[in-house]
């Protein structure tokens, strides 16, 4: 799958288990997408808890309710209008297993996934690393 880059594509590896990196991946996620851009979340290390159904599992999960309290979108929304907006959602597989994490877990239409199929994937595309 070769993309032109001139349609904007963007791809985001998200390899950071911190709430404010997640929820920023998913702003710049839901932003492209709202504009007519494709993108790509890969979510590698602790960041595959931000593709969890719980995501808890991120550094610092508490902090979404003082994001909601500012008026700001938090982490549910964001997902869901990702997930809405058609966004392709993959998680790697090795950092799955070292967070201890089961496939199940994941949201719905997440694909797991390497690295090469990410790298496949994000081929033509413009990467942001989070």
């Amino acid at each position: 799958m070769t993309t032109d880059p001139a349609d904007g594509a963007l791809a985001i590896l998200l390899y950071d288990g911190a709430y404010a990196r997640a929820h920023y991946a998913f702003v710049v996620a839901a932003g492209a997408l709202a504009i007519g851009r494709p993108v790509i979340v890969f979510a590698a290390g602790r960041g595959v808890h931000a593709l969890a159904r719980d995501w808890s599992g991120l550094h610092d999960a508490g902090d979404d309710a003082l994001v909601r309290a500012r008026g700001v979108a938090g982490m549910d929304t964001l997902r869901g209008a990702v997930m809405e907006l058609d966004a392709t959602l993959m998680v790697c597989d090795a950092a799955l297993r070292l967070c201890d994490l089961a496939p199940d877990l994941l949201l719905d239409g997440v694909r797991v996934a390497g690295i090469p199929t990410f790298l496949e994937a994000a081929r033509g595309r413009q990467i942001i690393t989070l």
